[in-house]
């Protein structure tokens, strides 16, 4: 036998050496043998969770944990895990011989936001689908890139009007750059898209008298005006929607400076008109 033949020979019987120890490893790395001999029996979770469905974590975990403790894909389990409701993150690890781990932190919610998602503390925004929605929470509308806007003014005007007794259920930032909200008591606030915090906390400090001083019930209030408010007053017999020159009037004249207030008082008669649309003058956006 020449020497390249035996040459030929001494790699291949290397070769099949090392495939026979190769391939019963990757076999089982694989999850191709060995899941039954080395299988996950025991899943840990952090026991601080409050809103994740454990038994739905279960079923997600259990095809990966199906592979044994050599195939089990972390990578994938772990992005399975965070697609569940409520998971901000998660970290799926395994421990000697049988246990699979799971840590997670959940998602604290602060808001509604828009149709289908919620805002959590941390400020980002996860879908509300198969979540169930805490009550209480405020609604929130803008765009996603100017969420943090809208929390900042949310935090604002509920400071503002809970010295009064009153609490913001809706805030709204529009296309045009425009807020608007919603007390709890249903009155309808539009703010516009200037000095919105200035206007807010007018209005705030003057909303107890104005309703102190109107038996019916206040259903809309304009900030847009450089001096003053256009009111909205849900009147017996007129239907809801109708308005009131007085008050309206009344809520202008109480912020205009001294000289304005006559000539407000001459150009307005003090008469309830009927779907007055409340024509300030200094109308702003």
């Amino acid at each position: 036998m020449n020497a390249a033949v035996r040459r030929t020979l001494q790699v291949s019987a290397w070769a099949l050496a090392v495939a026979l120890v190769v391939l019963p490893v990757v076999a089982v790395v694989n999850g191709w043998i060995g899941g039954d001999r080395w299988p996950l029996r025991t899943l840990r979770v952090n026991h601080d969770l409050q809103r994740v469905d454990t038994a739905r974590l279960r079923e997600t975990l259990l095809p990966y944990a199906s592979s044994g403790f050599f195939a089990v894909r972390l990578d994938e389990a772990q992005a399975a895990v965070t697609k569940l409701p409520w998971v901000e993150r998660a970290e799926v690890r395994k421990l000697w011989p049988d246990v699979l781990e799971v840590r997670i932190v959940e998602h604290r919610p602060f808001a509604r936001w828009g149709v289908d998602r919620l805002l959590s503390e941390q400020g980002r925004l996860f879908p509300a689908a198969g979540a169930e929605v805490p009550a209480g929470l405020p609604l929130l509308h803008g765009p996603d890139a100017r969420a943090a806007d809208v929390v900042a003014l949310y935090n604002e005007a509920r400071d503002l009007f809970a010295a009064g007794g009153f609490s913001v259920n809706e805030l709204e930032l529009d296309e045009r750059d425009s807020w608007s909200l919603k007390l709890g008591n249903g009155i309808d606030v539009v703010v516009g898209s200037q000095e919105a915090r200035l206007r807010l906390k007018r209005f705030a400090r003057m909303l107890p008298h104005l309703l102190a001083r109107n038996p019916h019930p206040l259903q809309r209030a304009d900030l847009r005006y450089t001096n003053g408010f256009a009111l909205e007053w849900a009147k017996p017999g007129m239907g809801n929607g109708e308005s009131g020159m007085v008050e309206a009037t009344a809520a202008a004249v109480a912020l205009l400076p001294r000289p304005a207030k006559r000539q407000l008082a001459s150009r307005w008669p003090v008469l309830p008109i009927p779907h007055s649309p409340f024509p300030i003058p200094g109308s702003t956006t």
